[in-house]
């Protein structure tokens, strides 16, 4: 069985394309954080990318609300694909066709960013519901 789930975030904003045959793909790339690996030079975590292709209806919702940034859960089957870079070295690709896609990022977190894009502000909004809580300090909690 050939299935691999990816937590990561977008390190671009995803094209959108349709194929000869009038089919509609999004393309995007997500950089996954690898854990407790950082980089000797400047501190930061190592990562690993991943191009993802999602097709259809999933590459068209993904194409609308998707962004540079934006945190997104992917499933699907994943393969290798070795290229000769412009340097003349040889280099492998790892490549996902989506099965699944969960928006992670909330819509605050993107609205902050401002990369949250005007036609998903199209959906209902869930702050009436935040009304009806309380905030509750820290030190309040019993555990």
């Amino acid at each position: 069985m050939n299935k691999l789930t990816i937590i990561g975030n977008l390190t671009r904003d995803p094209e959108l394309r349709t194929t000869s045959t009038g089919v509609n793909v999004c393309d995007f790339t997500v950089a996954v954080n690898r854990r407790q690996r950082r980089d000797a030079q400047n501190g930061q975590p190592e990562a690993d990318f991943f191009r993802v292709s999602a097709w259809r209806e999933r590459g068209e919702l993904c194409a609308k609300f998707l962004a540079k940034g934006r945190k997104v859960c992917v499933v699907g089957p994943v393969s290798v694909r070795t290229y000769t870079g412009n340097d003349g070295q040889t280099r492998a690709s790892l490549e996902v066709t989506a099965d699944e896609v969960e928006f992670l990022s909330s819509r605050s977190d993107a609205e902050a960013s401002g990369s949250y894009s005007s036609a998903a502000s199209e959906t209902p909004s869930a702050e009436p519901q935040a009304a009806s809580f309380t905030a509750v300090e820290t030190d309040e909690l019993p555990f």
